[in-house]
């Protein structure tokens, strides 16, 4: 029988945030690397797993074991044992950032003690392309690409106007006109660099663990966003197992040696546990 591999740790981590903020499609991008095209609303908690290789520290080239879980917030026990939370709003939507605060209140309550939150902002794809936004008969969002060509859209129904030559936005449809909007800024004033400062220095006062943006859709930034996280989390744990042999406690948690039958091992190497 082969070795087998070696994990350093298991990590639990969830994802919180407002509803159609593509939770479920970052779920879905990191475990098996596709989009949703149409993502039904989170019932209850969605399960992913994804071994992911520490890249930096002492413990680089070790491999972390995340389980995720995509919740849509209403069941307290979701939260415990997590060790990191990705805090998700839709770039495009100031409202769905500025109920990050509840969200993070409740994590603070029903989370454990030492929980690390990164911020995501997702849909970064919205914002670097002209898009149109709609409400659909069931009022969600619905979003198209829109063909830009000579101040003319592809579609014969209302009018289009461009504003501006080579400025990052997105299409808002009102009354059949449809006009581009600089920088984004969705259903909210401002516009996305705006959001982007107010979201930092929120980060910055709240002490969190820091804030990246992610598109689901092409993939950008959510590998990096799941890897921050972990390897935060990770050095978080191991500088507390330091601490605790220091004061002359717990050697810390054994590793895992995964093996092909599905078992596992345990290793008498320091470090490892639950993050």
């Amino acid at each position: 029988m082969q070795p087998g591999l070696y994990l350093w740790a298991i990590q639990k981590q969830i994802l919180l945030g407002d509803a159609a903020t593509g939770k479920s499609s970052l779920l879905v991008r990191l475990t098996d690397d596709r989009f949703l095209n149409h993502s039904e609303p989170t019932i209850g908690v969605e399960f992913g797993s994804r071994l992911v290789e520490l890249t930096e520290g002492e413990d680089k080239g070790k491999k972390v074991k995340l389980q995720i879980w995509d919740t849509a917030g209403q069941v307290r026990s979701y939260y415990r044992g997590a060790g990191g939370a990705l805090l998700c709003f839709d770039l495009t939507s100031r409202s769905t950032f500025l109920s990050c605060q509840s969200w993070l209140t409740d994590l603070k309550q029903w989370g454990e003690e030492d929980l690390l939150v990164l911020v995501v902002g997702n849909k970064k794809d919205l914002i670097r392309s002209p898009r149109r936004r709609r409400r659909s008969s069931r009022d969600e969002v619905v979003e198209e690409e829109e063909e830009v060509e000579e101040g003319r859209s592809g579609s014969e129904e209302g009018s289009l106007m461009v504003v501006g030559e080579g400025i990052e936005g997105e299409v808002e449809e009102e009354d059949g006109e449809r006009r581009i909007v600089p920088g984004g800024g969705g259903d909210d004033v401002g516009g996305v660099e705006e959001l982007r400062k107010e979201v930092q220095a929120w980060v910055e006062e709240q002490g969190l663990a820091g804030y990246v943006e992610t598109s689901a859709k092409d993939g950008e930034g959510v590998q990096e966003a799941f890897n921050e996280l972990t390897r935060k989390v990770h050095e978080k744990h191991q500088k507390a197992l330091s601490a605790q042999r220091a004061r002359g406690g717990s050697n810390g948690s054994k590793g895992f040696r995964l093996t092909r039958g599905g078992g596992a091992s345990t290793t008498n190497e320091g470090g490892g546990g639950c993050c």
